[in-house]
């Protein structure tokens, strides 16, 4: 099998949204694609796609968002959301997702990239606690959910303060 990874194109937001619908089984996740892109901040090459067979099978977006101290604001990536069609989960593909991705931000000059995801999954790719760089989230999760990978040595070093996402995260339109 034959995974192929690609920055996404106009052609693919259909497919997109309908990865995003089925492996989350609801609407949302593909509605905060759709959203996002909207933004003047998304970066396209940031939003990923896995291929098999010239099918979309999965995809990946890395979105800017800022951490906020009472002094300063800090630049990182979001990662999320992250799909892959149910039939194809627990083959790599995710994996290999975030691995490109996170080669992608590493060129596209990013420091950093936060998740709130399984805590079992996300630190094979060498994210951990962000709770250990200082970095809140404005809503409750387990702390071992809410993960940070610098991608640069020391990018979070002094940096702590609260994650604050755009409003496209939350809205339902």
């Amino acid at each position: 099998m034959v995974i192929n990874i690609r920055k996404e194109t106009e052609k693919d937001s259909e497919d997109i949204k309908s990865v995003n619908d089925k492996a989350f089984g609801q609407e949302n996740e593909g509605k905060i694609v759709e959203n996002l892109r909207k933004n003047e901040k998304y970066i396209s090459d940031l939003s990923l796609v896995a291929e098999i067979d010239n099918k979309i099978v999965g995809h990946i977006l890395f979105f800017p968002i800022k951490i906020i101290s009472q002094e300063n604001e800090y630049e990182t990536l979001s990662l999320a959301p992250m799909s892959v069609l149910p039939n194809y989960q627990k083959m790599g593909i995710g994996s290999k997702l975030i691995k490109y991705g996170i080669k992608a931000a590493k060129k596209a000059g990013y420091g950093s990239i936060i998740v709130v995801g399984h805590p079992d999954y996300y630190p094979r790719f060498g994210f951990a606690p962000a709770s250990t760089f200082g970095i809140k989230l404005p809503f409750e999760v387990p702390d071992n959910a809410f993960m940070a990978l610098e991608l640069l040595p020391n990018s979070l070093k002094g940096k702590q303060g609260t994650v604050k996402y755009p409003k496209e995260y939350n809205d339902d339109d």
